[in-house]
């Protein structure tokens, strides 16, 4: 890995007091693909010059990111690597349990590595899904995931911890409002809000009002690191492709489509602003020193992800999760590789990527 100084319009010199490089995570939602991200995560915490300073994440995203920094609250790196393979291992056997386990018959029908599509157990799921409510299908509200987030993260270490800015997003149902738990405030329940998918799961009320899925509104916002956080580093871990190779003509793969253009819309949305704030600080207005230019970088993994149906995010088999896993271990080293000088000096993501 190149480690050699570089210069740059972003800034010279990264800002933390040991002369680390000090990035900030964005952590899209994604389901059981967030195994990708964890995978990318793992390989960033390999790296002793380089220190997270604030993580910002979305369903699947969110989840990574309570674990993180849980981690880094108790043990810093190895700590967070560790509580995070605990995590998805405690995912998959939660998984094992239910409906939608992957077998010998579901992956001959699978039309893709990972993927559930068109499988006995996931048209008959998906099927009473489109007829029942989970309010009727699941009226206990019962959510292993509940479970495993609460063996997996004590919160009260996160509420104490100094070291890591952690921000979680949920939408509210009622008012169509994006709400950010930071680490004052993130529960488990701000966890499971922020990865309520409402056709799977009731919604989830926190004082008084009802939260669905944060990638609705937000997969993930940045503003949070933008105003909350002093490096000007964010490296978003993309799950959802923003490209795919061809248009979809069938039922299922124009579902599949629908649902990654959702859930990536409010990023792109998003991109565009910090575009027109990069535009005019390059003309040398900068709003006396109130606008902050934001360095760019992303991690993904479009060209394999989108082979992937919707439905492979609900797989949450342990053979399919280290694949991701592996996959974005490789993504993160190749990142590291080739962009390493540029943290805290210069965007290394082309941002007309998302216009």
């Amino acid at each position: 890995m190149a480690k050699k100084p570089a210069t740059g319009s972003g800034g010279t010199a990264p800002t933390d007091r040991n002369g680390k490089k000090v990035i900030n995570l964005a952590l899209q939602g994604g389901g059981a693909h967030g195994a990708f991200a964890w995978g990318v995560i793992d390989r960033l915490l390999e790296e002793k010059s380089i220190e997270i300073e604030g993580i910002v994440g979305t369903s699947a995203g969110a989840m990574n990111a309570a674990v993180t920094a849980y981690g880094l609250s108790i043990g810093g790196n190895e700590g967070a690597r560790e509580a995070l393979r605990t995590f998805w291992r405690k995912v998959s056997e939660a998984s094992a349990k239910g409906p939608l386990k992957p077998t010998p018959m579901d992956k001959m029908f699978a039309k893709s590595p990972g993927s559930l599509e068109m499988s006995p157990g996931f048209m008959f799921m998906d099927f009473i899904s489109r007829v029942f409510s989970p309010y009727q299908l699941n009226p206990s509200n019962a959510n292993p995931l509940r479970d495993v987030i609460s063996e997996v993260v004590d919160f009260d270490k996160i509420h104490a911890a100094k070291k890591v800015k952690l921000f979680i997003c949920a939408s509210n149902v009622m008012t169509g409002r994006l709400r950010v738990f930071d680490k004052t405030d993130v529960s488990v329940d701000a966890v499971l809000a922020s990865a309520c998918l409402p056709f799977m799961f009731q919604a989830v009320v926190i004082d008084g009002q009802s939260y669905w899925d944060g990638g609705y509104m937000g997969n993930p916002p940045i503003y949070p690191i933008i105003y909350n956080c002093e490096s000007k580093d964010v490296l978003i871990v993309q799950l959802n492709p923003i490209n795919i190779p061809e248009v979809p003509t069938t039922a299922q793969a124009i579902l599949d489509r629908v649902n990654t253009l959702s859930f990536n819309s409010s990023l792109m949305r998003e991109m565009r602003a910090i575009h027109f704030v990069t535009s005019l600080i390059d003309r040398g207005f900068d709003d006396g020193g109130r606008l902050k230019r934001m360095l760019l970088h992303t991690v993904d993994a479009e060209d394999q992800l989108n082979k992937l149906g919707v439905s492979s995010k609900l797989n949450a088999d342990w053979e399919f999760l280290t694949w991701l896993f592996e996959l974005g271990r490789e993504r993160g080293a190749k990142f590291l590789d080739e962009h390493y000088d540029k943290l805290n000096v210069d965007s290394s993501t082309d941002i007309n990527k998302f216009l």
